[in-house]
């Protein structure tokens, strides 16, 4: 497996269009702007995935989160990396395409830079065998218990970005700002 680190994401500006090309590393020390995917995951029972993080990742360890997903690589589509990082997360092959919903740019507030970030959406009927290398934890739970984690539990900035952006986009509201 690849160093993380030495990935090649597509960088790209404020309107998320590619100007250049570099490591994965150099995206998160240098602050540039690039792509990432979330995916909600929810079984039969319409409980969703919800994971901790392995304290080995580069960003974010040890936090727990309601998506799966990562960065989109170099060349890829959002739609590729949204199912492709699902699959690998969920430890799954034959996962059906996730549903887009939405695309926000997230700050991490000099963590990383930013991020456009694609959400999206996806049932797994499959049973799941997480990716050890990316979760050490994982559950599907009610929303009500999801919901009743958020002040509990220590979670990851960007994902908690998109989940409250998901819930403006249900009730209706623009998932903006």
């Amino acid at each position: 497996m690849t160093d993380p680190a030495e990935e090649i994401l597509d960088v790209v500006d404020e309107n998320d269009e590619v100007i250049g090309r570099a490591p994965r590393a150099e995206v998160y020390a240098r602050g540039l702007i690039h792509r990432c995917t979330f995916v909600l995951v929810r079984d039969a029972e319409d409980r969703i995935f919800v994971h901790r993080r392995t304290p080995t990742k580069l960003l974010f360890p040890s936090l727990y989160d309601m998506f799966v997903g990562g960065v989109v690589g170099a060349g890829e589509s959002y739609d590729e990396a949204a199912l492709r990082e699902a699959e690998e997360e969920l430890g799954v092959s034959g996962l059906p395409a996730p549903e887009p919903l939405f695309r926000f740019l997230h700050d991490s507030g000099g963590v990383a830079g930013k991020w456009w970030s694609a959400v999206y959406q996806v049932r797994c009927l499959l049973p799941v065998e997480p990716q050890v290398e990316e979760v050490a934890w994982h559950a599907f739970l009610p929303e009500e218990e999801l919901a009743a984690r958020l002040g509990e539990w220590a979670w990851v900035p960007d994902g908690l970005d998109a989940y409250r952006r998901l819930r403006e986009h249900r009730a209706g509201r623009s998932p903006g700002g």
